[in-house]
């Protein structure tokens, strides 16, 4: 079990390569979770409600709907998570109005969370010191934080970091980056805003396989974490510890958009979760041995829920006794796969219905292909 004493070094090394002044610097400052706040859209509906309507939607163009229907029913989903209702996907859009609908409704959403997660964090927006966005579905420049600050009349002097292509490893990949920055400076108060409008994204005249698999999968969310330096009031309950990246050479096809005329055409390999199985015990494994630790040792498992093929790989994979992926799997099968604010919906999860007292690690894989992990202190109070 390791030393969670105050002398560790949390993990700059990891980014910095062992730079010994950002080291000196972040000696110490633990930064915590203070709040997590996620969105339920009004527009949830049943994965058998989809299926019917994708066959209905596909099959005037697609004859052979049929015999790709049984996707849907393998997902072990329930109920999907849309911010607009089931009928706006026969919708002729073109991308420009499309986009233009990802963009409203990413800002009046982004606004909620941010203020339903300051609210629970006991903080005024006035405190905010940095934005971190998180998005894959949409573009905008200015970018929405730039939107959300107008909107918000936040601080004008707050540090801003857009976060575009990372797909569903970005709420991880956010998540450091937000912890970073708290580190760096133990008053900051950091609001992470993850925002993934799939529903934005889709394509009715797309009939590759990997569109009905994403048809079958994917959904909206808007999740938003509030990250506190070390000299802020606030819970601790869940500090920071250390975080890394990995990216493996030569899958470049394996997961991302190829942008057309008509918007995002999505590309989703079956590959996946082979690549899981070769390759994520002895990232996470080595990772942990970085902090002197063991996969034993890891108590709280905050993994992003990309789908039941990818769930069993993990399973399959990583040596963990117990239904492990419980949250994780709750999250899925409530909402479908929202990509990077996926793993933010769980860790709210975690946050809510609570969590075992030891090390919790997150991990989400996204285009790259590519592996984003942190490692967390979990205490409850």
């Amino acid at each position: 079990m390791p030393d969670w004493g105050g002398e560790f070094l949390p993990s700059a090394e990891n980014y910095m390569g062992g730079n010994g002044f950002l080291l000196t610097l972040a000696k110490g400052f633990m930064p915590s979770l203070a709040a997590v706040s996620k969105i339920d859209f009004p527009h949830r509906v049943s994965q058998a409600e989809v299926k019917a309507y994708a066959k209905e939607l596909f099959r005037p163009s697609f004859p052979q709907v049929d015999r790709l229907m049984g996707i849907f029913d393998n997902t072990e989903i329930v109920t999907r998570n849309f911010c607009q209702p089931l009928a706006d996907y026969s919708l002729a859009r073109t991308f420009r109005e499309s986009n233009e609908s990802y963009i409203q409704t990413s800002l009046d959403y982004s606004v909620q969370a941010i203020e339903q997660a300051l609210g629970s964090a006991q903080l005024q927006k006035e405190d905010i010191t940095d934005l971190v966005f998180v998005s894959t579905t949409g573009l905008a420049t200015p970018s929405l934080d730039a939107l959300i600050m107008n909107r918000m009349r936040l601080r004008t002097d707050v540090n801003r970091i857009p976060i575009f292509g990372l797909g569903c490893a970005g709420g991880v990949s956010g998540f450091a980056k937000a912890n970073l920055l708290a580190m760096a400076r133990p008053d900051a108060v950091v609001a992470l805003v993850s925002v993934e409008l799939c529903s934005f994204t889709f394509l009715r005249n797309d009939f590759s396989k990997s569109n009905f698999v994403a048809s079958s999968l994917f959904s909206d969310g808007v999740a938003c974490c509030i990250v506190t330096g070390d000299q802020r009031p606030g819970n601790a309950g869940i500090t920071y510890h250390a975080a890394r990246s990995k990216l493996y050479y030569d899958t470049l096809d394996v997961m991302g958009w190829q942008f057309t005329n008509d918007g995002f055409k999505v590309v989703f390999a079956e590959s996946i979760p082979e690549i899981i199985r070769k390759h994520i015990y002895d990232d996470i494994a080595s990772f942990l041995a970085l902090q002197k630790m063991t996969l034993d040792d890891v108590k709280n498992f905050i993994f992003h829920p990309g789908g039941r093929k990818i769930l069993e790989a993990y399973q399959e994979t990583l040596p963990v006794d117990g239904d492990f992926l419980f949250n994780t799997r709750q999250v899925m099968n409530d909402n479908g796969n929202m990509s990077s604010a996926s793993v933010l919906y769980v860790l709210e999860r975690f946050w809510r219905h609570g969590f075992e007292n030891g090390p919790g690690l997150m991990v989400a894989l996204g285009p790259g292909f590519s592996s984003e992990m942190v490692l967390l202190k979990m205490n409850n109070r």
